[in-house]
């Protein structure tokens, strides 16, 4: 997930091991704009196969998240890997709380985290099996979503997210939520 011009967020998960992290973060601070790389550890479970499953930018500053990915002290395991100088060396510093991780790492005063859910752990696994958290940001804190995740998209709207409901019957059957069925979206400077 592209979170800044200088910052990206990738999920250590099911499908994405500490080391192809490493490899790609050394490729991007030598040959982009990137700086710094969250690495974000995820339950290893075929229902969090990846980052966008669980976790999602919505605004510059809300970010949706499913919260079985974050332990009962509501924390998780995050690695911010920062280029050394050294190729293929970067310097890593371990965190836990994500939304500070996030003010940090953007330079913002306050980060919202809206839970897929709200709260309700039936409802965030009910919502989680229909991609809840899995929203397609069309422009900053405006979102597509299926409208049958009706909890979450109610705290999304609470939050002063503007959601744009979708069907998905037919595309659920390829598991998957408004963002990972959609195609890469080329956006203008904001």
């Amino acid at each position: 997930l592209g979170l800044s011009k200088n910052v990206m967020a990738l999920g250590v998960s099911q499908r994405t091991t500490p080391e192809a992290i490493e490899k790609v973060a050394s490729k991007l601070f030598e040959f982009s704009d990137f700086n710094k790389i969250l690495a974000i550890q995820i339950p290893v479970s075929h229902a969090f196969m990846h980052l966008d499953t669980v976790f999602t930018m919505i605004d510059r500053d809300k970010f949706t998240v499913h919260p079985e990915i974050l332990d009962k002290d509501g924390e998780l395991n995050i690695y911010i890997l920062e280029d050394s100088g050294i190729p293929g060396q970067p310097k890593i510093t371990h965190r836990t709380n994500l939304k500070e991780t996030l003010e940090e790492v953007l330079g913002l005063d306050h980060v919202t985290l809206i839970q897929c859910g709200n709260g309700d752990p039936i409802a965030a696994a009910r919502e989680q099996w229909n991609d809840g958290s899995n929203t397609l940001a069309i422009a900053p804190g405006v979102v597509v979503t299926y409208d049958r995740n009706y909890v979450t998209n109610k705290a999304l709207r609470e939050a002063g997210v503007e959601v744009i409901e979708v069907q998905g019957a037919e595309l659920g059957r390829g598991r998957g939520g408004p963002r990972c069925m959609s195609m890469p979206i080329w956006r203008e400077e904001i």
